[in-house]
């Protein structure tokens, strides 16, 4: 190796981007590759989103439907089978009220709950919550357990 054959590293040179709107004698003058006229050819150009071109946006055509009940309430649901599980690995005793859902990550502590009734409970429970769906009722009881309604 000698200076008459030195080279940069491989990828340490990156090649020269072209040199827009330098002149005529660049080639690249004039209208600097924007084309004639048109927003895509002047300076400060962005094409703002859901912009179709002057037709009619999407969002517009479409008509707006239903509305939000500001009295809805919004239930955290919690199976049978969570339950079940939570019983197998002993994190849950015999009472199931919202202290112990908050503990075990299962519910918010400002949240409503909701059990449902997927999967199946063997274990007799006290369970304190604020709704049921009916199977679940009656897993519950079928089991031996006990339902209270906050």
């Amino acid at each position: 190796m000698d200076l008459s054959n030195l080279k940069p590293a491989e990828g340490s040179v990156r090649k020269n981007s072209k040199r827009i709107g330098r002149g005529e004698g660049s080639g690249k003058g004039g209208t600097a590759t924007r084309g004639h006229k048109g927003a895509k050819s002047r300076s400060g150009y962005s094409k703002k989103i859901g912009f179709e071109g002057g037709q009619m946006p999407l969002q517009r055509r479409v008509p707006k439907f239903g509305f939000t009940n500001r009295n809805r309430k919004v239930y955290q649901g919690i199976n049978l089978d969570t339950l079940q599980n939570l019983v197998d690995e002993g994190r849950i005793k015999d009472t199931v009220d919202m202290d112990v859902l908050v503990e075990n990550g299962l519910a918010g502590r400002n949240e409503l709950v909701k059990i449902l009734g997927r999967g199946e409970l063997k274990a007799k429970l006290k369970i304190s919550v604020h709704k049921f769906t009916a199977s679940a009722k009656e897993a519950i009881e079928a089991a031996g357990g006990e339902v209270v309604t906050l």
